[in-house]
């Protein structure tokens, strides 16, 4: 059997297989099972920034209304239930008890789009227990007059001052759409960043033709996703100084491995997990340790990185070289000769 070990944001790991944050790690009971699957590390759901607003303005209302209208104010925010001590609290709690649970590092996680007040729960989710946090930036810019610079600054600045106020690592998931990505992971890592998570996925709705409506919705992964976050993945080992985390269209071990060849550290899944159960993680990992045997490889390091774009290569010239490439061999596979 080879060594599965991995380092991921300056944590020992078990292996590289990791639950990203999704429904199956709601609760300590979810958490527990993720890592009796196997799971090298769990990434709890998101926090999201618009309860915690919703929970700061009730909190607000509450000391302002009467006590006879302490039920009536109550159902403007139906996120927070009649007695609870709140979103934030539940959360801290469940990081506290899930880090307690389990042998392998619990990660935080905070999902938002502005500065708000994420340096203080990041702070309480460290206090918690919390092995590091990582910063989901779901930021869809749809005012069309706005820069990208600015967009780019917004990142950056969450990233400065959540990674201020903690001492545990801090990673950062984020989508691609940056007109210069590289250059941006970069700044990212400046900023503090310990980890990059690549890619978040945009929740693109569907239209509904036939009732004239927009239908939201969310679809699990599928592999062919993975390509984007490989390349880039890719592109980035060995010029940031950063963990890299491989997230989206994991399904089976094959899809473990490209990332991993492709010089991911970890590589996260939530889809394949809610398909199949918390303990495919372990055929997942079966699935890369026969692999690696079959290449002979004595343990996870001498696989990861193999396909990485070459230190010395020129990166735009790697890239156009495989487009052109491509572009080849689909006219000699789809062209007519006439």
């Amino acid at each position: 059997m080879a060594d599965l070990r991995t380092r991921y944001l300056g944590l020992d790991l078990r292996n590289p297989v990791v639950a990203s944050a999704g429904p199956l790690s709601q609760s300590v009971a979810g958490v527990r099972r993720l890592a009796e699957g196997g799971a090298g590390a769990v990434v709890l759901y998101s926090l999201f920034e618009e309860q915690l607003r919703h929970e700061a303005a009730r909190d607000v209302l509450l000391e302002e209304l009467h006590e006879e209208s302490f039920a009536e104010s109550l159902s403007y925010f139906p996120t927070v239930p009649t007695g609870s001590s709140g979103l934030s609290t539940h959360y801290v709690r469940l990081v506290e008890q899930a880090s307690a649970a389990v042998d392998v590092p619990v990660i935080a996680s905070l999902n938002g789009s502005t500065v708000g007040s994420w340096a203080d729960i990041a702070r309480q989710l460290q206090d918690a227990g919390a092995a590091a946090i990582e910063v989901n930036v779901y930021l869809i810019p749809g005012d069309v007059t706005i820069a990208g610079t600015v967009v780019e600054d917004r990142h950056l600045e969450i990233v400065e001052r959540v990674k201020a106020a903690v001492s545990v690592p801090v990673s950062v998931k984020l989508s691609p759409y940056f007109s210069a990505f590289g250059s941006f992971a970069r700044r990212l890592v400046d900023a503090g960043a310990d980890g990059l998570v690549l890619f978040n996925r945009w929740i693109q709705p569907q239209i509904d033709s036939e009732a004239l409506s927009v239908v939201s919705g969310v679809e699990l992964s599928s592999p062919t996703e993975s390509r984007l976050p490989q390349t880039w993945i890719a592109a980035l080992r060995g010029r940031v100084s950063a963990s890299l985390a491989g997230s989206t269209g994991v399904d089976s071990p094959d899809d473990v491995v490209r990332y991993l060849l492709a010089g991911a550290d970890v590589v996260m899944t939530t889809s394949a997990l809610i398909r199949r159960g918390e303990g495919y993680t372990a055929d997942l990992i079966a699935g890369l340790d026969a692999w690696l045997d079959r290449k002979g490889c004595a343990d996870v390091n001498a696989a990861r990185g193999l396909l990485a774009v070459p230190a010395e290569a020129d990166a735009d010239g790697y890239g156009r070289a495989g487009y052109v490439s491509a572009l080849e061999k689909a006219k000699s596979r789809y062209g007519r000769l006439d």
